[in-house]
């Protein structure tokens, strides 16, 4: 089963322009683009045919070309990225069977929570939609309570149903847990993963519909498929260890770098 990774990257975010293009210090102090080190990510995971960078933008597509990337340039019109996906699956031949979304802001997404997540979609044919949840620790659950209470968006939540299918996404952090959580300790919510595996049919079925009402006020696309009644697999992954995050803002830059250097990530 043939399988493509699209790394969507645009320069005008709203929360913070240019992001892609921001550097990042690993652990021996190498700085690398943000987009370069997504692209990274894809080419660590293995099964994979084909890793592209899709963007509207010259300055990345040039970047991204730099570093030896290929590129699939699409319109301006493209409001996320799974409708930049779905724009790139059409200028493909063959299409591939599965696609997956590796958004360009996630570069420490370790390599088999995509090859599970890809597993996953593998195993459940009635499925067109799949994507990861990491079930937080106590730690990173408080992590992004304090972002929300400082008024940023850390990170999205998932809640799904006892099938693994999603019943909500929301960039507050759900479900509500009275209590505390050590910091290591397990805890009832689960931090969505931002990477997608589609068939092509569900991403041409997206690209057909208008932007949905929870989608707008949630700036999450991932909510156009739940409002058109299209099921979404959710695939937990486990850490082994790893510390996960994504770059959201500005303020997440010295948090990834420090995360990198734990972690021993150049």
């Amino acid at each position: 089963m043939s399988v493509t990774i699209v790394i969507p990257a645009r320069y005008a975010s709203t929360r913070y322009p240019g992001k892609p293009l921001v550097e990042l210090r690993g652990a021996s102090g190498a700085a690398f683009s943000l987009i370069q080190r997504s692209w990274m990510a894809a080419k660590a995971v293995s099964g994979v045919d084909r890793v592209l960078v899709a963007t509207d933008d010259e300055r990345i597509a040039d970047h991204a070309t730099g570093f030896g990337a290929e590129v699939a340039m699409t319109s301006t019109a493209c409001r996320n990225g799974t409708e930049r996906c779905a724009e790139v699956l059409g200028q493909l031949a063959p299409e591939p069977e599965i696609m997956v979304n590796l958004q360009g802001d996630a570069p420490l997404t370790p390599a088999w929570f995509v090859e599970d997540l890809i597993a996953g979609l593998r195993n459940a044919p009635q499925a067109g939609v799949a994507t990861p949840v990491l079930r937080c620790s106590g730690r990173m659950r408080a992590d992004l309570i304090a972002d929300r209470m400082a008024g940023r968006v850390g990170g999205t939540t998932a809640v799904f149903g006892h099938d693994r299918q999603a019943l909500y996404f929301s960039k507050e952090v759900i479900p509500f847990a009275a209590g505390e959580f050590g910091d290591d300790d397990p805890s009832p919510v689960f931090h969505h993963v931002g990477v997608y595996a589609y068939r092509p049919a569900a991403l041409r079925a997206y690209s057909g519909w208008d932007e949905g009402q929870l989608e707008k006020l949630e700036g999450l696309e991932q909510l156009r498929f739940l409002e058109r009644g299209q099921r979404v697999l959710c695939v937990e992954v486990q850490a082994r260890g790893r510390q996960f995050w994504e770059l959201n803002n500005p303020e997440d830059v010295p948090r990834l770098e420090r995360m990198m250097a734990d972690m021993g990530i150049d």
